[in-house]
């Protein structure tokens, strides 16, 4: 008789980690399936599992707040084997809750977020009315309906929004072109004030402003909600509702949508015409969330028709002078739902598809693709056959491609690289019957970054990191022949010059921009609670295609606008420091900056001009060297057992150094106040009084100009510089939960903006020169989380 044995001495050894950060998991338990053996790991995360055959087990990994986790292992002599465990992420949706859960897109200059909870009271408003609650920031408004953010000063093409790990491309350059961004999409808005995060863009001179959805659990679950809001002012309402499926495999799905019905809103003394809004948005989310790979594809459309200000389109220049003098707008009509030109209709697709994998030695690596298409209308007041056609249609076609690595170099060290690839081709219609305001053209972008920091104390953070972009513009434009000569552009350019007509010249400018960008910044923490940030941006943006090619008139901004084929990329340099204490009690953050940015360009007004289609303001682009300072101070005081004193104040002062003038356009020293009341044991019953006092902007360059008047014959002043007086606001909002069933909420909130129903013009408000801002509004709100 023959037999055979096997060596059944064998071991397996190695560790368990943490699959975020590496770190190592003392106690955890290991268990060979089928058998009754289990070993512990000890502190340093080892463990050795002995008297093994030559065989194939499968191994159980539990620890502490973790997922259990099932391997398979070959074991052939001693064998080396590291595991590596997810914290569970109902532990990470706790952490989210405190606020913790995203990202930090830059650890060395200070990051202003607005939660959840916040933006939802924000439902039935627009993406820069949440943000207008951050201090440092205001917004350049068209009327009440077109919100754009301005962050220390700076707007459009310098505050780079980032919408679901996608860079917004919405024709952003325009005044009157507010983001095209779901409000109600978003879970989670953070603010850098600066251009800190180069894994998003160099050319982020103002800032940058990043829109997160909502984490999804990794579990079996199905949930959702409901708001509705019902609005006095405007006689309007939204509704918004968002259902996920979660499973515990990671495959996950969420749907949105959002609807708004607004019609002519209203100032304390009078019906603002026609300045109605119709908006409708939807989006969709699909994806597998794994420990170390994932798949998402994510799509959306936003459609917004807005109107524009009845009373800014007018006719011969007796009108505007008188327009601008008057109290009251020169054309009150009735209220009404109807949306009349002038007016925008803008539509927004967004579509991306991204993939992670984590790559051991290597980190964690992404790669993203996604597609834009903005389309965007503008109607003006036209007669005839034509009255029902846009004077404005431009399409916007954008395709990026980004990869991303994310390396934990040593436990002390970080390293983020990327590269990123993008062509955008832009069709300005050429059957609307009026000169296009904006050219054809095809752009391609080119990026590279690397951004790494290292922890050198436990007091001692820096950081340091470089971007270098590449853009190509490849351009049709077609100028007038007096335009193209007032500018001297026959001596400078006569190369790009294709062919010539009776008035006309068409032309074929070749543009590229080569920008370096880069920041040094660092952190130090005195305690638990006091803390020290610097930080150094080097930004550089290349010109929009509104500031190089603009001539004629921008329907939707009441203005001619006149751009410049010369100018240069704009070269930022901002210094911010922040001081902060951070705890429950008493908290509060005071950051100083200075922005120095050489060939920066500005838009002001020069003149009117009379057209067949009414009689309209010129503003021109020029390109200075100007230096912006300010400072931004929060406080948060809890003096009392469940009420807490919350307080704001903004300062920012914008110089032409070329001219020796204030800035154009500067928004004026802001504070707010507000005393909240919050009890969590009584319905978590919130109340808020709030207090906004703007001052008068004091300083602002004379941009006046003289006009003839034929009715008269006489020339008069046109004020378009003097800004309007300070102001007052006080505002209301409350809110209280309430239990439906086991697994519903509701929650019932109510507002009221502008209590005391306060005439008031912003300097900030583009259509200030015409009417007053907004009256006191009624706001409820009804939530359902079910």
């Amino acid at each position: 008789m023959t037999s055979f044995s096997q060596n059944c001495d064998n071991t397996l050894s190695g560790t368990v980690t943490d699959l975020h950060d590496g770190s190592l998991l003392a106690g955890a338990t290991l268990i060979v399936a089928g058998s009754e053996r289990a070993v512990v790991t000890d502190i340093d995360g080892n463990f050795i599992i002995s008297n093994l055959c030559n065989d194939t087990y499968n191994i159980q990994v539990s620890h502490p707040f973790c997922l259990t986790t099932g391997f398979t292992v070959k074991v052939s002599g001693n064998t080396t084997k590291n595991f590596k465990l997810e914290h569970h992420l109902e532990e990470l949706n706790q952490i989210r809750i405190e606020g913790k859960a995203y990202d930090v897109k830059s650890k060395t200059t200070l990051e202003n977020t607005i939660s959840k909870d916040e933006l939802e009271r924000f439902s039935s408003g627009t993406l820069g009315d949440a943000l207008k609650s951050l201090s440092g920031v205001s917004s350049l408004n068209t009327g009440n309906t077109v919100v754009k953010p301005l962050i220390h000063g700076l707007h459009s093409s310098r505050v780079v929004i980032i919408n679901n790990g996608v860079r917004m491309e919405d024709q952003e350059w325009g005044a009157e072109h507010a983001p095209n961004v779901d409000i109600n999409s978003a879970g989670n808005l953070t603010l850098i004030k600066g251009s800190g995060a180069l894994q998003y863009s160099g050319d982020a001179v103002g800032g940058v402003i990043v829109v997160e959805p909502s984490k999804i659990p990794v579990k079996d679950s199905l949930y959702g909600k409901t708001i509705i809001t019902g609005a006095s002012n405007g006689r309007g309402s939204s509704l918004t509702s968002q259902l996920t499926k979660s499973h515990q495999n990671g495959w996950y799905t969420t749907a949105q949508g959002t609807l708004k019905r607004f019609g002519d809103f209203e100032a304390p003394d009078y019906v603002l015409s026609n300045t109605g809004i119709f908006e409708r948005n939807a989006s969709l989310r699909i994806g597998l969330n794994r420990f170390d790979y994932g798949i998402e594809a994510y799509y959306s459309l936003f459609k917004n028709e807005i109107g524009i200000l009845r009373a800014s389109h007018l006719g011969g220049a007796q009108d505007q002078v008188r327009a601008i003098n008057s109290d009251k707008p020169l054309i009150i009509n009735d209220f009404t739902y109807d949306i009349n030109t002038p007016k925008q209709d803008v539509t927004h697709h967004l579509a991306r598809v991204k993939g992670f994998k984590r790559l051991d030695g290597l980190g964690k690596l992404s790669l993203q693709y996604d597609f834009q298409r903005n389309n965007r209308l503008e109607f003006d007041i036209r007669r005839g056959d034509d009255k029902d056609d846009a004077s404005l249609d431009l399409q916007l076609d954008t395709h990026t491609l980004m990869l991303d690595l994310e390396s934990r170099l040593t436990n002390a060290m970080n390293l983020k690289t990327g590269i990123m690839a993008r062509y955008q081709n832009n069709f300005a219609d050429p059957n609307t019957g009026v000169r296009r305001l904006i050219p054809d053209y095809d752009k391609y972008d080119l990026g590279i970054y690397a951004i790494t920091d290292y922890q050198l104390n436990d007091k001692l953070l820096l950081e340091a990191g470089g971007r270098f972009d590449y853009t190509y513009m490849d351009v049709f434009k077609f100028y007038r022949t007096s335009f193209w000569e007032s500018r001297n552009y026959d001596e400078r350019y006569p190369e790009i010059v294709v062919e010539e007509f009776n008035n006309q010249i068409l032309t074929n400018p070749e543009l590229s921009f080569y920008n370096a960008s880069g920041t040094v910044g660092a952190t130090y923490a005195f305690s638990e609670v006091y803390k020290l940030l610097f930080n150094y941006a080097l930004a550089a943006r290349a010109p929009n295609p509104s500031e190089l090619f603009s001539e004629g008139l921008h329907h939707s901004a009441s203005r001619i606008e006149l751009g410049d084929l010369s100018f240069k990329s704009e070269i930022g340099h901002k210094v911010g420091i922040t001081f902060q204490r951070d705890h429950e009690t008493f908290s509060f953050s005071v950051s100083p900056f200075m922005n120095t940015i050489n060939d920066f360009i500005v838009i002001e007004p020069t003149e009117i001009q009379q057209t067949v289609r009414g009689n309209f303001q010129v503003w021109e682009y020029r390109q200075t060297n100007a230096q912006l300072l300010g400072v931004d101070v929060n406080a948060s005081h809890a003096f009392a057992k469940n009420f807490r004193f919350n307080h704001q104040f903004s300062l920012v002062k914008g110089y032409d150094r070329t001219r020796d003038q204030p800035l154009i356009n500067m928004p004026p020293v802001n504070t707010t106040n507000e005393i909240v009341y919050q009890n969590p044991d009584f319905k978590n019953l919130r109340l808020a009084l709030q207090s906004e006092y703007v001052f008068r902007q004091n300083e602002f360059p004379d941009t006046n100009f003289e006009v003839f008047i034929a009715e008269t014959e006489t020339m008069e002043i046109v004020d378009v510089s003097t800004p309007p007086d300070a102001y007052h606001l006080l505002n209301f909002n409350s809110s209280i939960d309430l239990k439906i069933n086991q697994k519903s909420n509701l929650t019932i909130g109510f507002g009221i903006t502008n209590m005391l129903n306060q005439s008031y013009r912003n300097y900030l408000n583009r259509l200030r020169y015409y009417a007053d801002d907004l009256g006191r509004n009624f706001l409820l709100n009804l939530k359902i989380n079910y």
